[in-house]
């Protein structure tokens, strides 16, 4: 099986379709994440749904917004809390990380397996088969 982030942006706008994606498929949501880095000396969120893997078990996306947003523990905000309502009414909660930044990294491609590891040693997601 595929498991792939897909990047919806950066900004904040792109929360909206994030949360609009969970309320229109609840019963595919399988966790909802939430990752906090520092990114260019500001605290920075990276909001993301796990999606079940689709009927044919070939693909499992993963759907974030990648540090659009600040950290709702240093600076509370409406639209993390649009994404946690979202997920409460869906029946799950937000699974909270710590992690690196992106420009950490020479390649997006890389932060995203950086965020896999992280999530298949935490068994969010499932080992490759």
């Amino acid at each position: 099986m595929i498991q792939k982030f897909i990047e919806l942006g950066e900004g904040y706008t792109d929360i909206y379709e994030l949360v609009e994606l969970g309320r229109r498929m609840p019963e595919r949501i399988q966790n909802a994440l939430a990752f906090y880095s520092e990114k260019s000396g500001q605290s920075a969120a990276s909001l993301a749904l796990i999606m079940k893997p689709t009927s044919e078990q070939k693909f499992q996306p993963i759907y974030i917004c990648r540090e659009g947003i600040p950290n709702p523990h240093e600076k509370p905000n409406q639209r993390f809390e649009l994404f946690k309502n979202m997920v409460e009414g869906a029946g799950h909660h937000v699974i909270e990380y710590t992690v690196k930044p992106s420009n950490v990294f020479p390649e997006n491609e890389l932060y995203y397996n950086y965020l896999i590891g992280i999530l298949r040693t935490n068994k969010r997601l499932s080992p490759l088969s």
